[in-house]
């Protein structure tokens, strides 16, 4: 079977209005099909508390489906902060979309 995969491309600061926005954006997505989802974090500056909250939410959401989460192209700043919360251990991440493509749609 093929995976129908979906990137979201993030920028900015995630905070909480984002999250909310981010949410409501995977949820529209799995609606229609989407079983494997990719969050592009290069343009993303900065996540608050409510940013990984939502991040988290987000996480809880796409296993409650049975779909696959990934992130990549997670900035110096914020890879620390993963790493500090423990969230590095939560997420599966990628240099970049090149290494998920190769590591993961090749697999499919």
């Amino acid at each position: 079977m093929i995976s129908n995969v979906k990137v979201l491309n993030l920028s900015g600061i995630l905070d909480g209005i984002r999250g909310n926005e981010l949410r409501h954006e995977v949820s529209n997505l799995m609606d229609n099909g989407a079983d494997i989802l990719l969050l592009d974090l290069k343009e993303v500056k900065f996540i608050d508390s409510s940013g990984l909250g939502a991040l988290v939410s987000v996480m809880q959401m796409v296993r409650n489906a049975n779909n696959k989460l990934y992130l990549c192209s997670i900035s110096a700043q914020v890879r620390m902060l993963f790493e500090l919360t423990k969230m590095d251990r939560i997420f599966k991440t990628f240099a970049d979309q090149d290494e998920f493509n190769r590591q993961v749609l090749a697999t499919q």
